[in-house]
């Protein structure tokens, strides 16, 4: 087993290509990027990133630099596990969630792709395997385009091999809400795979109103419809609202999202791989799912999550959402199949195969 030699971090804000909205986190015009490289001591090299939107990048990028990379500087690179553990309780008391778990997450995605690299396998394939066609999404977000607009991102999410696609709702008034989600189920078509996600905007009493109202246009999901917080609500909304419920994105440990799933308060659990603790949590949530006979589902960094999926038998549709990430990468984009009904293939690379172009993000180093 090879020794932990080094681990890096650094700050990125990367440019969106078009100026996002959702019902909460504001006008978004670009993203922090924190990256991770562990290198071992034969000068083999696993990448991880995390991000977060408008604010809080730097806070993870110093509990990387400060308190991670010297705890784990010497430790097995092959011992995941036991590096993930001791991560943990290095941030437990001054974290337990939120920015520690994103830093422990861009990490630990950096100790398994070092792992994948050292076993000369693709992830998917050193988690266990399963099927590296896997259901995919395309994640819009939209709230502020006007219905010719949302149509059109629609025209060209299908364009792009798309076949299924999430809208954004929680507009000021649900009487809009509804109007906007007609005009894309006609658009659609009746049998189209249609989600939508409000970005925790809705009161829960709130939220079972628009899930009743929602009920006539067959959605796969409603993603996020109240505060994460509020595990009794969301137990409320799935019982009362008659929904499927998808949450997770806003969920950091896994101890979280057995909290919901015991309580009955989602239908889809929907890790991020780059904010609940890494491939090592998120495949863990994926097993809380199996147990519960539930399908998981997934927020962004698709390149990394593809993999999870790949190798887990309850996976349902993965979010395609790289916000503008492809441009600062060296290896090719995620690869929708037509032969498969446009499903997501997890790359033979080994590692998880993302490689990035520092040179670029020089340019936009924070």
């Amino acid at each position: 087993m090879a020794k932990i030699e080094t681990v890096r971090t650094d700050l990125y804000r990367v440019p969106l290509q078009a100026v996002l909205t959702d019902s909460t986190h504001g006008v978004m015009t670009d993203f922090e990027l924190v990256t991770v490289r562990v290198r071992d001591a034969e000068g083999v090299e696993g990448l991880g990133y995390t991000y977060t939107v408008n604010h809080g990048g730097a806070a993870v990028h110093t509990m990387v630099q400060r308190y991670l990379a010297p705890v784990l500087e010497n430790e097995e690179a092959d011992a995941t596990e036991a590096c993930w553990q001791k991560m943990w309780w290095t941030l437990h008391y001054g974290g337990r969630g939120g920015h520690a778990t994103s830093a422990i997450s861009a990490v630990d995605i950096a100790l398994w792709d070092l792992k994948g690299k050292r076993a000369g396998m693709p992830l998917w394939r050193l988690f266990g395997g399963y099927d590296p066609a896997v259901p995919v999404y395309a994640g819009g977000i939209d709230l502020e385009f006007p219905v010719e607009q949302l149509l059109e991102q629609a025209d060209g999410f299908r364009e792009q091999g798309f076949r299924a696609i999430k809208m954004k709702v929680g507009r000021p008034s649900l009487r809009e809400d509804v109007q906007r989600v007609t005009a894309m189920r006609e658009h659609l078509g009746e049998d189209f795979p249609l989600m939508v996600d409000a970005n925790m905007q809705w009161s829960v009493d709130e939220a079972v109103r628009a899930a009743r109202a929602l009920e006539p246009f067959e959605l796969v999901w409603i993603e996020e419809p109240t505060i994460p917080d509020d595990v009794a609500g969301h137990t409320r909304i799935v019982r009362e609202g008659g929904q499927p419920v998808a949450t997770g994105e806003n969920l950091h440990t896994l101890y979280e999202f057995q909290q919901m799933i015991a309580a009955g308060g989602v239908t889809f659990p929907e890790p991020d791989v780059s904010n609940c603790g890494g491939y090592t949590v998120f495949r863990k949530v994926c097993a809380l799912a199996e147990a519960a006979n539930l399908p998981v589902t997934s927020h962004g960094v698709h390149d990394l999550t593809v993999h999870a999926l790949a190798a887990a038998p309850n996976r349902t549709y993965m979010e395609a959402h790289g916000f503008g990430l492809d441009s600062y990468m060296r290896t090719p984009p995620l690869r929708l199949d037509e032969s498969t009904g446009g499903k997501a293939i997890a790359p033979e690379r080994p590692g998880h195969g993302v490689e990035l172009d520092f040179d670029k993000l020089e340019t936009v180093r924070a």
